[in-house]
């Protein structure tokens, strides 16, 4: 069954296939492996500092040579209003990749994203579907299918 490892090796195999521009939902219960997915994607991409979690500070942000990653946490917000009153939809540029964690308590007002990855917690190991939303999705997805990358 995967695991961690797993996890990591999935991130670090998106982070050949992603373009700048794209914006990726993450999908999963508390310790499914959304913010492990997004260190390895970030390693891989050359960022070599800490990656925390932004639960409290519900974004964090990497400059990387190729573009800025964005990295939300909006498992606190208690309205999808908070999305607007925020001002985070400024952070979706041609020369960024936002991931998001916890898309739903965004409602409908967050923009479209391109990929939806869902990562379950299963038995002692986790496995992932990932679902292309939108033809740079596809692309992306077809960039990845070309690597080595377990699912359960």
């Amino acid at each position: 069954m995967p695991d961690e490892a797993a996890t990591r090796a999935l991130g670090a195999a998106l982070a050949l296939a992603i373009a700048p521009g794209m914006s990726i939902r993450l999908q999963g219960d508390l310790g499914a492996g959304k913010t492990t997915l997004t260190r390895a994607l970030l390693a891989e991409c050359g960022y070599a500092g800490k990656v925390k979690s932004p639960t409290y500070t519900l974004v964090e942000s990497y400059s990387l040579p190729a573009m800025t990653v964005h990295h939300f946490d909006l498992y606190r917000f208690a309205d999808p209003q908070e999305w607007d009153d925020s001002g985070f939809s400024d952070y979706f540029a041609p020369d960024t990749l936002c991931l998001i964690e916890w898309p739903d308590k965004a409602g409908t007002l967050l923009p479209a994203a391109d990929i939806e990855l869902r990562l379950e917690v299963e038995g002692e190991g986790r496995c992932y579907h990932i679902k292309a939303l939108t033809e740079t999705g596809l692309a992306c997805l077809k960039r990845l299918s070309t690597q080595a990358v377990g699912n359960c």
